[in-house]
């Protein structure tokens, strides 16, 4: 998508967690979006999600850090579950795109939806199809199922990883009961967390996160498909833990208080200003 210009440059940012390497993030003007420049090629991908790191990839409980993680995650499957129970719909048909290793399908499953899951990454799949009873696929099975086949469809925290994300989504729309809901997770490049550490904000990922929206880009790529959000509810714990790893990544060390000072400030910003570091976007078809 991008045409590299010097005057739309906004960031170099570095990989922190894999490679070293150093990324621009460069403005789609059609959508307002921010892209990674230059967007590793398929091939070549997979390779920057090769770190024992990858916390969604695996259950690990290592340390504290990851300890406190799985217990946030905890309470953020009950909240993803009654979003969805509150979608209203009769046949309970959910595709969660990006499953990671399927705890939210399973908590979806043990409350009466018909689940199917995509996971490109094998281990992820793996963990995920023993807890959910083989209902995770690989990503060349999104696009064999019938149109119009679901109820709900579910990216959390995956959109952004998505390369083709023009393609992608008109996979999704069609693959959307007309009166279906299409729920989105990604991070917020307009909130105060993420003007605060600029190129150490942990949540630009490079060059995993191959696209950084805020409200307006979400709003401007799903018109172009007919599809509007209705809703916005913020992810306030996202602030915490996308500003531990930030200050990780600007000095060397989690320093607990002041991420925690980082954090909470944006968090009482964004109960006025709806810019959370991290956003769900609630779409329907129009």
């Amino acid at each position: 998508m991008a045409n590299k210009t010097e005057n739309n440059i906004r960031l170099k940012v570095k990989d922190h967690s894999v490679s070293g390497e150093v990324f621009e993030l460069i403005q789609n003007k059609a959508f307002g979006f921010l892209e990674t420049f230059p967007q590793p090629s398929p091939e070549k991908l997979p390779e920057y999600y090769k770190s024992d790191d990858y916390i969604s990839h695996t259950d690990s409980k290592r340390n504290l850090f990851e300890k406190v993680y799985h217990l946030v995650k905890k309470f953020s499957l009950a909240q993803k579950l009654k979003l969805i129970n509150a979608c209203g719909s009769s046949e309970k048909k959910l595709l969660d795109i990006g499953c990671g290793t399927g705890d939210f399908l399973k908590i979806a499953q043990d409350n009466q939806w018909q689940i199917f899951g995509i996971e490109p990454n094998a281990q992820a799949r793996t963990i995920a199809n023993y807890k959910t009873g083989n209902r995770v696929f690989d990503t060349e099975a999104l696009s064999k199922f019938q149109p119009e086949s679901f109820d709900v469809i579910t990216l959390w925290h995956v959109l952004e990883h998505l390369p083709n994300l023009e393609q992608q989504i008109q996979i999704f729309k069609k693959a959307l009961k007309k009166d279906g809901t299409l729920i989105i997770a990604v991070p917020n490049h307009g909130s105060f967390d993420a003007k605060h550490y600029r190129q150490f904000w942990a949540a630009y990922d490079v060059p995993r996160h191959l696209w950084h929206f805020n409200k307006t880009s979400i709003s401007n790529l799903f018109s172009k498909v007919s599809m509007i959000v209705i809703k916005t509810k913020p992810m306030f714990f996202d602030a915490f833990y996308v500003s531990l790893l930030s200050e990780k990544y600007k000095s060397g060390t989690m320093h607990f208080f002041r991420a925690f000072y980082i954090a909470l400030v944006s968090n009482l910003k964004a109960l006025v200003s709806n810019e959370a570091s991290s956003l769900i976007f609630i779409l329907k078809n129009h």
